[in-house]
């Protein structure tokens, strides 16, 4: 009898215990995040950081699966995706070819550093606003943006007077096959050239250029570190890809969650600027220790480089609408 007593009341204490446990609350929506970076790359570790925190901060109502490495498509197939609602976020480039004016925020010029970079990336300013409108009217929904680190000039022998844009620099520079970046090294005081990105490194190594234009200082000194000599930090442009959800799934989320989830965007976004900033300074002391000679400059030093390079902004007016071209001058103008 004793020993059935004793069974009867550790089964109504187990009961008791279970009764006080709370609930574990099922996913209300389980999201597709997908990014373009390798699984071991700090943009990676940021999604999955994000993931964790709208996890937790929704008690458990969203639970976001990250896809990175293109597992889910490159980013013009994301895109589409989101598009179309059936991939939910991206961590990915903006393709251009669904409007031209996508491509405005790889505009030079307009951030120095990044300082200039928290107060144009604030989702607050002008910039977070015009790029949420132009993606809104496409079915996709900006969140935020990651900024991978600082773009420079990068040349196998001295460019004159670097601070100086009314000066020819001496350097016959490969840029990207992008209006922005042209007329951005043009206005600088260098001679273009648009080089496939694969043949760069070979390009600088036999001669046919002598610097290079549109790598950001962590991917210039990983895929060219061995023939560079000089590196300018001149900080006249980023590399910047986008935070973004599908309009669809933005709408099936509750208004108290999409706080939640932008608010860790935007921290997010902070934050990449701020691990940008330590990996550029990083890569510059490992170019140093490989014997390239390395430039810093405040940001003060490079107000004259941004000012001939937004001086060039009206030729783009053809492509992004001279609206839009006036709006960004108005807003984003190197003072």
């Amino acid at each position: 009898m004793k020993k059935g007593m004793f069974a009867k009341l550790a089964l109504t204490a187990m009961a008791a215990v279970f009764c006080m446990a709370p609930a574990v609350q099922a996913a209300e929506l389980t999201l597709k995040f997908a990014g373009q970076y390798p699984a071991d790359h700090p943009g990676t570790k940021l999604m999955q950081a994000v993931a964790k925190e709208i996890g937790q901060k929704t008690k458990g109502r969203i639970e976001i699966k990250v896809f990175p490495g293109n597992q889910l498509g490159d980013y013009t197939l994301v895109y589409e995706e989101l598009i179309r609602g059936t991939i939910d976020m991206s961590l990915t480039s903006v393709p251009s070819q669904f409007d031209p004016r996508l491509e405005l925020m790889y505009i030079n010029g307009y951030v120095t550093g990044y300082d200039s970079a928290k107060k144009a990336f604030n989702p607050n300013g002008w910039l977070f606003k015009k790029m949420d409108e132009l993606n809104s009217r496409l079915g996709v929904k900006l969140l935020g943006f990651y900024v991978e680190g600082m773009i420079g000039t990068g040349t196998t022998k001295p460019a004159k007077d670097p601070l100086n844009p009314k000066v020819n620099k001496g350097i016959l520079c490969r840029v990207p096959n992008m209006d922005v970046y042209k007329l951005g090294a043009e206005a600088q005081g260098y001679r273009t050239v648009t080089i496939p990105y694969a043949d760069v490194y070979q390009s600088m190594q036999t001669g046919v250029c002598d610097g290079v234009n549109g790598f950001a200082t962590t991917a210039a000194l990983t895929a060219l570190g061995d023939v560079l000599k000089y590196w300018y930090a001149t900080n006249y442009s980023m590399e910047c890809i986008n935070f973004m959800m599908s309009k669809k799934t933005w709408d099936k989320i509750k208004p108290a969650d999409q706080k939640i989830v932008a608010e860790a965007l935007t921290r997010a976004t902070m934050k990449s600027i701020d691990e940008a900033k330590a990996l550029d300074e990083q890569s510059m002391k490992a170019m140093e220790k490989k014997g390239i000679k390395v430039f810093r400059y405040s940001e003060a030093q490079l107000v004259p480089i941004a000012k001939a390079v937004a001086a060039s902004w009206p030729k783009l007016e053809g492509k992004m609408t001279k609206e839009l071209i006036s709006e960004f001058r108005k807003n984003l103008a190197p003072k």
